[in-house]
């Protein structure tokens, strides 16, 4: 009877450890996760080395099955959402279209303008004809102006859907035509690496929704819809203009305006005119209102994000003391346990 009651203690004692240390807790939290948080998703974290060899595999595909250059392949791959497959099968089927819809051609046959190409249609300059260049769509413009265009576009961050210079025109500028008319090395490095993040940034990803993930070599926080630093709730595009309105500073340059942008009732005559300098005073006073109220949230929003980074570090710290803790009372548990099964008093028969 003390063998079987020693036995029987020493079973539910394991079951015991097992319940308090066992895989199940690490299970049920992970199903947890995935239920509760509604940025929960899952992600592969790639290296720089690992998408270009992605990269270049497509664009090799797309250029070999369609027997197209790699600039209009990766224009293509981009419009299509990297699906190369799509675009082959859509190629055999109307070759035209998939062009038109990759903007790589206009959708009505090419039309040169100016076909003397005897002067600029943007700077009015006569160069010699050979300092001419053309897209697919037929406009020919001088290649300075060409020049100036794409750096222009790339100071603003366009890449892959820089367009022709000409009014209404959609037909986009492959790499390799860009690349030809920048001269600048600097600008160069930059249109490449603007056009690497813009055709890897176009992911699969199509839902609304900023989603959290975190890279698992330095734990940076990003959105996987912009590439931007995590910003949920709000959404990309909100996020994008605010970044934007921040860098310009053009808040601060409203209250000096002309009065009359401020307003339209300075063309009704029928209305009553009130003082010009008291009316003019007023719309200041509203300027610079708007002025601090821009600058509160402004400020605001700097503080939540120094906040955000402070907790971040505490939130780690917290995070091991509570593992530590954790890690304490499962060692103390057990030694009870092992304690109590050994000095437990045999029963006599």
């Amino acid at each position: 009877m003390s063998a079987d009651s020693d036995m029987e203690y020493s079973d539910n004692d394991g079951d015991d450890y097992d319940y308090y240390g066992g895989q199940d807790d690490c299970d049920m939290e992970t199903i947890d996760r995935t239920k509760s948080d509604p940025e929960y998703f899952l992600f592969t974290c790639l290296k720089v080395e690992e998408v270009e060899k992605l990269l270049n595999e497509s664009i090799e595909l797309l250029s070999n099955s369609l027997q197209i250059t790699p600039s209009l392949a990766k224009v293509a791959l981009h419009a299509y959402q990297w699906n190369a497959q799509e675009i082959i099968n859509k190629y055999k089927e109307n070759a035209n279209e998939v062009l038109v819809y990759s903007h790589v051609k206009p959708p009505m046959p090419a039309v040169q303008v100016g076909s003397s190409r005897s002067c600029c249609a943007v700077c009015a300059g006569t160069p010699p004809l050979q300092n001419y260049s053309a897209l697919a769509c037929g406009h020919y413009f001088c290649n300075d102006c060409w020049a100036m265009h794409f750096e222009v576009q790339i100071m603003q961050g366009v890449s892959n859907t820089i367009q022709c210079m000409a009014q209404q025109c959609e037909v986009r500028a492959p790499e390799d035509f860009v690349i030809s008319h920048v001269p600048k090395p600097a600008l160069r490095e930059r249109y490449q690496q603007f056009m690497f993040k813009d055709h890897w940034l176009f992911r699969a990803w199509t839902r609304e929704g900023a989603r959290r993930v975190e890279c698992q070599g330095c734990e940076l926080l990003t959105c996987f819809s912009c590439g931007a630093a995590h910003h949920a709730p709000t959404d990309c595009a909100t996020i994008r203009r605010w970044l934007t309105k921040c860098a310009d500073d053009s808040e601060t340059a409203n209250y000096i305006r002309d009065w009359k942008c401020h307003g339209s009732e300075y063309y009704e005559c029928s209305r009553y005119k009130e003082d010009p300098n008291l009316t003019n005073d007023n719309q200041h006073a509203q300027a610079r209102e708007a002025l601090k109220k821009y600058l509160h949230y402004y400020e605001r929003w700097e503080n939540h994000a120094r906040s955000l980074k402070a907790e971040t570090t505490d939130r780690g710290d917290l995070e091991n003391q509570m593992d530590i803790a954790e890690k304490r009372r499962t060692t103390l548990l057990k030694d009870f346990l092992e304690f109590n099964t050994n000095s437990a008093p045999s029963s006599s028969k």
